[in-house]
Parts: structure tokens; sequence; C-alpha cells
């Protein structure tokens, strides 16, 4: 409790955007009041500044709590998220997927199998920023036997999807290959 209220307490203090994003990060990977407060007040300050959002989706789906996948999951309904826009994708989906090994890879598939719906949705609207989120599963073939399986079954759903573009097409062959 001491660590998350000097987070908080540095948070409020912060007087740039580095100090303010290292108590965030902090408190994004901290169960407890301050973090939903912390979160809150970071959006409500920097709404309307998009490439600010973007850091505040990017650390929510970095975050190590347990939970994250779920929370990422309804931050795909959050007004400022929109598919349609590839800085907002890149920020929720592809920091998910790229820089969220410990959800991503979760041992159920659950992380895989959202990706990949995702990403055949994303490839309707930005088959170039679909392309590069299917790079995630680049190395499947290195995860322990249980992880294959589900990667193989969430590409293999990529793969199939309806109307895939040539990019992704691409992309997601060569993984399977």
């Amino acid at each position: 409790a001491t660590s998350r209220a000097l987070a908080f307490l540095e948070y409020r203090r912060a007087e740039n955007m580095t100090d303010a994003m290292a108590a965030l990060s902090c408190l994004a990977n901290s169960l407890g009041a301050e973090r939903e407060r912390a979160l809150s007040m970071f959006y409500d300050k920097w709404k309307d500044e998009a490439l600010v959002v973007d850091k505040w989706f990017r650390v929510q789906a970095t975050s190590i709590l347990p939970g994250t996948q779920q929370r990422v999951k309804d931050l795909t309904a959050h007004p400022a998220f929109d598919l349609r826009n590839p800085n907002r994708a890149r920020a929720l989906l592809h920091a998910f997927a790229m820089d969220n090994p410990l959800h991503f890879h979760a041992p159920d598939g659950g992380g895989y199998r959202w990706v990949a719906e995702q990403l055949v949705a994303l490839d309707k609207l930005n088959p170039q920023v679909a392309s590069r989120l299917a790079r995630a599963f680049d190395r499947w073939k290195k995860y322990d036997a249980g992880r294959q399986v589900h990667a193989r079954a969430a590409l293999e759903s990529i793969r199939d999807a309806e109307g895939l573009s040539g990019n992704v097409a691409e992309v997601v062959g060569r993984a399977l290959g």
C-alpha cells in the first residue's frame, strides 16, 4: 500500500509527461484504488490529446495484473477506442500482443484467440496494420506444446477467415508454413 501511495503522489506531482507516465506505469501494474484513480485522472486530463490517449491505452494493455486480457477487451468498447484509427489499434492491440507476453501467451490460449478475432476485424479496415499485428505469431513454433496448439488454432482461424487480405494471408501463411 505504501508503494502505491508513493507512486500516486509522484503521479500527482509530475511536472512532465515522462514522470507522469513512469508513475502511471507503476500504478497500472498495481492493484488498488490508486490505480483506477490515476488512470481516470490521466484520461480526464488528456482526453483531447490523441497521442497521449494512445499512451493511456498502451499502459493498460501492457499491465501484468491478472484480468488484463479482459480489461483490454473492455477497452475496445471505450468511446475513445476506434479500430479504424491505426495509432489507437497499435496502442491497444499491438501493445497487448507484442509487449505483454504474460497475457498474450496465456496458457489457455485466450490471448491468441482474442488477438486473432481482433486481427480479422482489423484486416477489413487496415490490412497493413493487421499484417503487422499478425507478426505477433511469428515465433509460435518455439513455444511449449500447449501454446503451440493454441497458437496454431488461432493462426488457422485467421487463415480461414472470409475475405482475408493478401497482406495478412502472406504473414499467416509464412507463420504456418
